[in-house]
């Protein structure tokens, strides 16, 4: 099988299948995140429902989305390495849109350390908005790897 060669031989497979699961979970939180947040920006800063908001969002990211995106980053590198640099237009575009994805995690990290500041400097309904921007770069980077056109 074509699929099986570079260093990670027989594993290759093995590794595709944990880092599409990982990048399942990283996306999962990415999902959650901003909804949390448009939640969140509906409460009265220091009361009990904003302590909890503030617990929920520092788990989230700590337990769930930093993991998961740390993981599949690995595997995903790996398996670059494993296929090659070279491997066509489709793999940069990829790269380039998941970098653009990891600004994106960074960004809602910023934010939530803002709400755990107390500051609310955006509506719940940029929240809602932006909510949507994980599943644009989701089914841009599966078009580019399933069928691997460009």
């Amino acid at each position: 099988m074509a699929d099986m060669v570079g260093f990670l031989g027989v594993a290759y497979l093995w590794v595709k299948a944990f880092h599409i699961i990982f990048v399942i979970f990283w996306m999962a939180g990415m999902f959650m995140l901003p909804r949390y947040f448009a939640y969140h920006s509906e409460c009265e800063v220091g009361s009990d429902e904003d302590t909890k908001w503030i617990d929920r969002e520092k788990r989230l990211i700590r337990i769930i989305i930093n993991p998961a995106m740390t993981i599949a980053w690995v595997l995903g590198l790996m398996l670059i390495f494993n296929i090659g640099w070279d491997a066509g237009l489709w793999l940069h575009i990829k790269f380039l849109l998941v970098i653009i994805l990891s600004g994106f995690h960074g960004m809602l990290s910023r934010y939530r350390k803002e709400f755990a500041r107390g500051e609310r400097k955006r509506e719940g309904k940029f929240y809602r908005k932006i909510n949507e921007i994980p599943a644009l770069f989701i089914i841009a980077i599966v078009l580019l790897v399933v069928p691997k056109a460009l």
